[in-house]
């Protein structure tokens, strides 16, 4: 290991580079951690940092310890639960990433929902759209019925997965997306609500009538939408622009 630089969080730091290690097999399933000792010869980090990250290690099911032996690298990491570092989520990059996860799960959930979306699912997707719709008027907060309009779809997949699934990742993900958006572009929230809605609109009216191609495709044309808006807050900030272009 070479020593790290100063990072603005050096226990973070220390655990993403033993994260990589495990995850690229570098160290194998089962083989032992270098000792404390070790570790803070070769990364000049102090005991304190590296018994942290061993136990965030531990945490995410990576590393087992045993007592007065050390640790070890767990033998069966490709059986951890997927999970998502939400401190990560403060970056926007990392909310482009998981975006794309969702685009890939909500396309297709939107075409299986228009085969088989049931008279309940279209009067909560249609409820959804009138409360999202009363709330930007308002001015008002409008997350709750942005995820109840996505979840529904979900659900109307009939694949219980799926809503599992969007369970975890849009309550994870829609309010940083829109806080990212609002912060970095400086958009009207109005407008950029009103607009998010009439893509929700053009979804629903494929649900309603059947046609998986098109709810797939509109799904899929929202959440890309979505990536845009957030790549573009994202090369701005990087420019110390705020400017919408």
């Amino acid at each position: 290991m070479a020593p790290l630089p100063a990072p603005r969080n050096l226990t973070a730091e220390l655990v993403e580079r033993l994260s990589n290690d495990i995850l690229s097999g570098k160290l194998e399933p089962g083989s032992k951690l270098p000792t404390e000792q070790e570790m803070v010869a070769a990364t000049g980090v102090s005991r304190t940092v590296v018994r942290e990250a061993v136990a965030a290690l531990r945490a995410e099911g990576l590393v087992v310890t045993r007592q007065g032996v050390g640790a070890f690298v767990a033998a069966d990491i490709a059986r951890r639960p997927f999970k998502i570092d939400e401190a990560s989520l403060d970056l926007v990059k990392e909310v482009i990433n998981v975006l794309e996860l969702r685009t890939a799960l909500e396309a297709e959930a939107a075409a299986l929902a228009a085969r088989r979306r049931l008279p309940k699912h279209l009067e909560v997707m249609r409820d959804a759209l009138s409360q999202m719709a009363n709330a930007i008027e308002d001015a008002e907060d409008a997350v709750a019925p942005d995820l109840e309009f996505h979840r529904t779809i979900a659900e109307a997949a009939n694949n219980p997965h799926f809503t599992h699934l969007f369970n975890y990742l849009g309550a994870l993900l829609i309010p940083r997306a829109r806080l990212q958006t609002f912060r970095v572009l400086q958009e009207d929230r109005s407008e950029y609500l009103r607009r998010v809605n009439r893509e929700h609109e053009d979804i629903y009216q494929a649900i309603l009538c059947q046609d998986a191609d098109a709810a797939r495709s509109t799904m899929r044309l929202h959440l890309e939408k979505s990536r845009e808006r957030l790549r573009r807050a994202m090369e701005q900030s990087e420019r110390g622009d705020t400017q919408i272009r």
